[in-house]
């Protein structure tokens, strides 16, 4: 199992026996984990479509992109779990009852929004970004006009669980959340949601602004960079935010040292889920375009994507160094 040290004390990996212990750590710790730009409701509320009965465990509405704010369904699980009989059962029975049971979901979440006065506050504050009339306005379109995605929170994510996401239709993003122990102290170990799309959010020097994200900058070695990025017309596998993936027009390829630059970027045709993986493949258009050097600054720290990251490719398109476009 693995261990976490902080100041000489050892922190053991805790197991979770119970799903519903995992999830009071979870209701306690949403804020963090899918941030303040979000709402989060943990009912739950049994949803019905004939024989089919699913109950989530919660909803997440986002408000990531306030512009397109969208509605996630909340899966709290566990690994010792069959993620085939229990999750993937579990998420098509939701896929398939949800629109038909549109009108419950809707008077629910109106309930839940009206009755907390801070939930009421943060729907309101986003309204009028959003074009919306009014909270009703609002829910009637988060649940009739765009397609639901799910969130599964899970203590470890495995390759049979990446495999039966891979089955379903609907946009599903996992979130492993971990916890150690020592004695009475806890220590929790996850990657926020939409961690990629937050960090631009919160920082103050963010170059470019949330609604115009377009392009995703992916790094690349030298030996993939030129058998798939320019001999393929494709790159994979790459983690990519369901809320992402209707937004990216653009890929561009960063060449790690010695390079240490942006060389090349394409239009994107197409993004697929890649083999039985909850990671993609993004197919081009056409061959990429050399571009003239998009270099790392000397002497500037952490801006070099060791991981997809997100820019606009308006901020691409001219920038001389990293720190135009990040």
């Amino acid at each position: 199992m693995d261990r976490l040290i902080q100041q000489e004390t050892i922190f053991a990996q805790y197991e979770y026996s119970q799903e519903s212990e995992f999830e009071k750590e979870i209701i306690a710790h949403s804020k963090a984990i899918f941030c303040a730009n979000s709402l989060y409701i943990d009912v739950k509320k049994r949803i019905s479509n004939d024989n089919i009965v699913t109950i989530p465990d919660g909803y997440l509405i986002d408000f990531s992109f306030e512009t397109d704010p969208k509605l996630y369904i909340i899966e709290n699980e566990l690994v010792i779990h069959d993620p085939y009989k229990h999750i993937g059962q579990q998420l098509l029975k939701f896929a398939i009852s949800y629109k038909a049971s549109g009108r419950k979901i809707k008077a629910f979440l109106l309930e839940q929004v009206l009755k907390n006065k801070s939930n009421t506050k943060s729907v309101n504050e986003v309204l009028s970004k959003s074009g919306y009339r009014n909270i009703d306005d609002f829910l009637e379109s988060l649940i009739f006009d765009k397609p639901v995605a799910a969130i599964v929170i899970i203590d470890e994510i495995t390759s049979d669980l990446e495999n039966v996401l891979n089955q379903l239709t609907m946009k599903t993003d996992i979130i492993e959340f971990q916890t150690f122990v020592n004695k009475n102290e806890k220590i929790h170990k996850f990657t926020p949601f939409q961690q990629e799309i937050r960090n631009i959010s919160e920082s103050l020097e963010s170059k470019v602004k949330i609604e115009d994200l377009d392009t995703i900058v992916v790094p690349a070695n030298e030996e993939g960079f030129n058998e798939t990025f320019l001999g393929e017309n494709c790159w994979y596998a790459i983690r990519i935010s369901s809320s992402m993936l209707d937004r990216i027009k653009y890929i561009a390829a960063y060449q790690t040292a010695p390079i240490s630059a942006i060389t090349y970027y394409a239009e994107v045709a197409k993004i697929e889920k890649h083999a039985n993986t909850n990671k993609y493949i993004v197919f081009f258009k056409q061959a990429a375009k050399k571009v003239n050097p998009i270099k790392k600054p000397e002497n500037v720290k952490g801006i070099a994507p060791q991981s997809p990251r997100y820019t606009s490719f308006e901020k691409l398109n001219g920038a001389k160094t990293l720190s135009d476009i990040f």
